[in-house]
């Protein structure tokens, strides 16, 4: 059995230790160059075990194809983690290239019999969470996540007690 093969999807300059870099961007340490937002990527199909892409779904102009060529590059069986900043967090509209805003259920309609699944490829949700600021004012909305959960969260409280990120890993379904 060979090694895990594990890609790092719009790495820039932080490629995880390990890993194949793919960027849209030449950073240092990008192993391919290409667009993420395109269908078609210049890899293999079923190549990778572990698929990393952290803080570039909100980048990317068509998650469809995105989440499409995730699930054609990876192996069946294979998990994704894919972090985001949450829809509350400054960061999400700070930054003029995020082109979309995530709440921690995104990922829900690509699960098996939902509507993208028929055009992404099937995931099972594995995990997703909300991530808070470490402060100390970050106790509340942990609490209130908590207590209500992530959604009562979101729709009561998220614009006055802002989430930081939503970490999401999903294993890859194939037929």
């Amino acid at each position: 059995m060979g090694a895990m093969q594990k890609i790092d999807i719009g790495c820039g300059n932080n490629k995880a230790e390990g890993f194949y870099g793919v960027d849209q961007f030449p950073f240092d340490g990008v192993d391919k160059v290409f667009d993420l937002s395109k269908g078609d990527w210049p890899l293999s199909d079923s190549q990778f075990d572990y698929v990393r892409a952290s803080h570039v779904i909100e980048h990317v102009k068509d998650t469809q194809v995105f989440l499409k060529e995730i699930h054609r590059i990876a192996k069946d069986g294979s998990e994704v983690l894919i972090e985001t900043p949450h829809y509350s967090w400054v960061d999400s509209w700070n930054d003029p290239t995020h082109v979309w805003h995530f709440s921690s259920g995104w990922a829900r309609c690509l699960e098996k019999g939902q509507y993208l699944s028929y055009v992404t490829g099937e995931f099972k949700i594995l995990e997703s969470r909300i991530e808070f600021n470490s402060s100390f004012r970050s106790i509340i909305p942990r609490l209130l996540s908590k207590l209500f959960g992530q959604e009562s969260y979101e729709k009561h409280y998220a614009f006055i007690f802002p989430a930081r990120n939503i970490h999401t890993r999903l294993q890859v379904v194939k037929k």
